[in-house]
Formats: C-alpha cells, sequence, structure tokens
C-alpha cells in the first residue's frame, strides 16, 4: 500500500516506518527535519513540509491509500500540536480524497481516564493535563467527521522490543502504570490498514 506518515522522525513513528518499509509499503513522510530519517530505503520518500499545513498535507496525501499519524508534543506539555495537526488532516484528507486514517492518541484522554488507576490518573491530570485536553479535542473532531478512522489509545510509551503479546480492548481494569512498547503499538497501527474492525472507534492498546 501507499502510506503518508505524520510524525514520521518520532520514536513511535521511527517504528512505524521501519515497520511498513519491511513490510512492502510504500511510504511517504512529511517532515520538518528529514535528516532524523537516517537510513533512506527504495520504498520510503521523504517530503520536508509542515504537518498543520492542510495544503501541505493535501498535497503529500494525493494518492495515498491511507495516511498514519503518530504526531506528538515531544517533550513539551503544553504543545497543541496535535489539535493543529487535526485541523490541517480532515479538510486535506477531503481534498485528497483519502478516507483511511489510524491516528495514534493516548490511553487517559476523554472518556478512558475513568478507566486508567490512581497513578495514572495522579500523572494524567497534572503532568499531561494540557496535552490530553488538546488530545481530546482532536479526537473528538475526528470521530466527528466522515473519516474511516481508528484512533489508537496505548497507556505508557516504552523503547522495548517489540513482543506481540500486547492486547487490544475497550475496556480495562488497570492497576499501576501499564506499558507497552512503542514497537507493539506500530505493529497495531500498521495490522488496522486492512481491518476495518476498529473503524470509527477508540482501541486502547496495552502489554
Amino acid at each position: 500500500m501507499k502510506l503518508l506518515l505524520l510524525g514520521a522522525t518520532g520514536p513511535t513513528g521511527l517504528q512505524v516506518a521501519a515497520q511498513a518499509v519491511d513490510e512492502g509499503h510504500h511510504v511517504t513522510a512529511l517532515v520538518r527535519s528529514p535528516e532524523k530519517l537516517s537510513q533512506p530505503d527504495d520504498r520510503l520518500t521523504v517530503l520536508v513540509g509542515d504537518v498543520t499545513d492542510g495544503q501541505e498535507v493535501a498535497k503529500a496525501a494525493v494518492g495515498q491509500d491511507a495516511v498514519l499519524s503518530t504526531m506528538g508534543s515531544g517533550k513539551s506539555l503544553t504543545s497543541d500540536i496535535v489539535g493543529r495537526t487535526v485541523d490541517a488532516i480532515i479538510p486535506a484528507l477531503h481534498e485528497a480524497g483519502v478516507g483511511r486514517l489510524i491516528f495514534l492518541s493516548a490511553f487517559g484522554v476523554g472518556r478512558t481516564y475513568a478507566q486508567a488507576s490512581l497513578p495514572q490518573r495522579l500523572f494524567y491530570r497534572t503532568m499531561l493535563r494540557k496535552l490530553f485536553a488538546d488530545k481530546e479535542q482532536a479526537d473528538r473532531k475526528l470521530l466527528a467527521r466522515a473519516l474511516d478512522v481508528t484512533l489508537v489509545y496505548p497507556v505508557t510509551l516504552t523503547n522495548q522490543p517489540f513482543t506481540g503479546a500486547y492486547r487490544v480492548g475497550e475496556r480495562f481494569d488497570f492497576k499501576g502504570m501499564p506499558r507497552i512498547s512503542r514497537a507493539d503499538v506500530a505493529h497495531f497501527m500498521l495490522s488496522q490498514l486492512n481491518d476495518p474492525t476498529w473503524s470509527g472507534r477508540i482501541a486502547i492498546l496495552t502489554g
């Protein structure tokens, strides 16, 4: 498949890009810092652009079969990059005629907060409060539109190796601070390209 990847230079985006290429997909990465993609491949095309610019996203999305977004805030605890990206993605996908979107969010956003353990809740409502408010607004916009979108809500992300032993569901009874590797999250995101099971839904991922 032909895939447009937003957030390709982040730690989860790098996993998605590498696994997608290994699976034989053709990936177009729209990035600001192309030097962070240090291993070029003939199935990886790098475009320099701004993911919050709808026209640039639409141009990059033309001819693609699906869009995957792993956009995150980096080290910032106050960034609104996710919301601004969604404001660009929605009209861009309509303009480019691309329906399928796999979008990385986070467990604890929106109604999933009610499922969080006490340690998770303390972390979410203090350190991540502003980030999660931005993500919640963005996710609501995506679910309200006529898009074939899957929202991916992983618990705390790690850089551990791929296990393939992760769990996916709508409800979990968490204790403590569960974790999941970015490699497992990337695997799930790519598995949804041809699977409608989680279309229009929130998929919670845990290790």
